[in-house]
């Protein structure tokens, strides 16, 4: 059985799918595996860092989907009236855009380094973007 290891700068957490709360969203991110990017933070969600994607289709809609992900859980918004991004919440977030709240597809939690989210997000609002990897090892 592989295991999903998210690295983010200098912090490494492991994780795991939602695969019963979010079949084709999980299917549809397993495809485009390792996966690579850099997180920045969030402008108007709250304590949380994101990953713009600009046009980037996954080619899913919505399913399990939340404006209000908890500190560990990682959410992908398709697309639509914003960009496609994924956000990770280190604390309380209000997930929202320029244009209004949205609600992005609940597809990843964390499952150990939840005691170091707060550290990884004041560093990315205070020193900028970090490089992201997701893999399953």
């Amino acid at each position: 059985m592989s295991k999903l290891v998210i690295s983010a700068g200098d912090f490494t957490f492991d994780a795991r799918f939602e695969e019963q709360l979010a079949p084709k969203t999980v299917a549809a991110f397993r495809k485009a595996l390792p996966f690579e990017s850099h997180i920045i933070h969030v402008r108007w969600s709250g304590e949380g860092v994101w990953m713009p994607l600009g046009d980037l289709d996954f080619g899913v809609g919505y399913e399990n989907h939340t404006s209000y992900p908890a500190p560990g859980q990682i959410i992908l918004y398709p697309g639509g009236i914003s960009e496609t991004e994924i956000l990770l919440a280190y604390g309380g977030v209000h997930f929202a855009s320029k244009m209004g709240q949205l609600a992005g597809n609940h597809f990843i939690t964390l499952t150990s380094g939840l005691e170091n989210l707060a550290t990884l997000g004041k560093s990315v609002l205070w020193k900028g973007a970090l490089p992201i990897r997701f893999e399953e090892v």
